[in-house]
């Protein structure tokens, strides 16, 4: 399926209410299998990859998330679907977010959402502004073999990572901060996280909840980022939970 000029690869399974699983980055719909498995007996389960991850084409230029916003609103409208219910890990949660901001949103859960800035130490400031001064110099002066390993072994593993169009796409992505749109987020929303996360620590899943119209907490002590998956079978007991009034 072509989808903002991109072609799309997405499952579709069930019958009832729209379910859409957005997975994090540089997964694919394979990491939301287990949840698609489970809720397909209730719901209209949409699983899919997103744009550069999976059997999805990558996009034909660097995406930031208000193209990967468009793109999950153009599917969520060619699809016909109508006020979805929306589960994200990590990176999926900003595309939600940033969603259910502008458009009508049944239900959300987010776990290990991605999106919130954190302040960076004085430390990390004089770290980051060494780094763009070294790019630069390179850049100007033409090292490409040089700019290039500089660029290897900097930055997130998710970073090291990625090539071409999907690099610079990955530091649009993480540059983004949803924190204003929090208290535009009406719908309930459930958040599962894993207090050991690292990659998205505890204190962001506080934020949301405090910040959100109406949203709880779940916290699966001693788990981390992946504390969905690793814990596939309460998870999906707690989205049975929170998803009871919806279910056939």
């Amino acid at each position: 399926m072509m989808i903002c000029g991109v072609r799309t690869a997405y499952r579709h399974t069930g019958t009832g209410r729209d379910v859409i699983l957005l997975h994090g980055w540089g997964q694919n719909m394979f990491m939301m299998s287990a949840i698609e498995n489970h809720l397909n007996q209730f719901f209209s389960v949409w699983n899919l990859d997103f744009p550069g991850h999976g059997e999805s084409d990558e996009p034909p230029v660097a995406w930031g998330m208000e193209e990967y916003t468009d793109f999950l609103a153009e599917f969520i409208r060619l699809n016909g679907i109508q006020d979805p219910i929306l589960i994200g890990h990590s990176f999926g949660c900003r595309a939600a977010i940033r969603y259910a901001a502008e458009h009508p949103v049944h239900k959300m859960c987010l776990t290990g959402a991605a999106g919130i800035r954190p302040k960076q130490s004085n430390a990390q400031k004089m770290r980051v502004k060494a780094y763009k001064a070294a790019k630069w110099l390179l850049k100007t002066t033409h090292q490409d073999e040089a700019l290039k390993k500089l660029q290897d072994r900097s930055g997130s593993q998710d970073y090291r990572n990625a090539h071409g169009v999907m690099r610079e796409t990955f530091v649009k992505v993480v540059n983004d901060d949803v924190s204003p749109l929090l208290p535009k987020v009406s719908c309930p929303v459930l958040l599962v996280w894993g207090s050991n996360d690292t990659a998205a620590p505890l204190w962001m899943g506080q934020q949301m909840e405090r910040e959100m119209q109406d949203a709880g907490l779940a916290i699966f002590e001693g788990d981390d980022h992946f504390a969905y998956w690793n814990q596939a079978e309460r998870f999906n007991r707690v989205l049975d939970a929170f998803l009871k009034e919806d279910m056939l």
